[in-house]
């Protein structure tokens, strides 16, 4: 095995063979190269003279040589994970906006059936925590009256309809919802004095 520096055998061009299988001339001009059946993998281009962390190609002994087909694994792994997260966001907002669709829906049909009640006949004046009954005539016409069907002793003279208690903000809640409105309704200032007062 030729050791480093020394001549090599029957080279009449008085070539050395150097430590990382390269032939030099000694004190010639040409600068030294693959010995043959030798293939060159030298980097060829400008040196980076950045910090290491933006080099493009690894600037450490102890890291492995930079693979192209593992860095467009690694980004074709980080495309299909931005996708999947974002592909769950836009199924989230998706979702909420499905559920506030339904809610618009129901306060819509909500708004709609105060209003039917707002213009059925009323002789009186209705004030706000009280429960009003609403009756229909043979025409279809409907009235307010502050007589329940039991004050009738069951017999009511026009069609009953239901029951209604009128709210604050002039809105109609029925009767048989009256008891689970109030229970939310207080549950709900419950949790804001527990979260304004410490």
């Amino acid at each position: 095995m030729l050791q480093p520096g020394a001549l090599v055998k029957g080279d009449t061009n008085n070539l050395r063979k150097t430590g990382v299988g390269l032939l030099c001339r000694p004190g010639g001009d040409t600068p030294c190269g693959p010995m043959s059946g030798e293939q060159d993998h030298r980097y060829t281009g400008p040196n980076h003279l950045g910090p290491s962390h933006s080099s493009p190609y690894p600037t450490s002994r102890l890291q492995g040589p930079l693979s192209l087909v593992d860095l467009a694994k690694e980004l074709e792994l980080a495309s299909a994970s931005v996708s999947s997260h974002a592909g769950a966001r836009l199924q989230t907002i998706l979702e909420q906006m499905r559920a506030l669709q339904v809610q618009a829906q129901e306060i819509l049909q909500k708004a709609k059936a105060d209003l039917d009640l707002h213009q059925a006949e009323c002789r009186f004046k209705r004030s706000v925590g009280r429960i009003y009954h609403v009756y229909r005539r043979p025409d279809e016409s409907l009235y307010f009256s502050m007589l329940s069907p039991e004050d009738h002793s069951g017999a009511a003279p026009h069609e009953y309809i239901a029951s209604y208690r009128l709210e604050a903000d002039q809105s109609f809640t029925p009767a048989d919802e009256v008891v689970r409105v109030d229970a939310a309704r207080l549950e709900l200032e419950r949790t804001f004095l527990r979260r304004l007062l410490p």
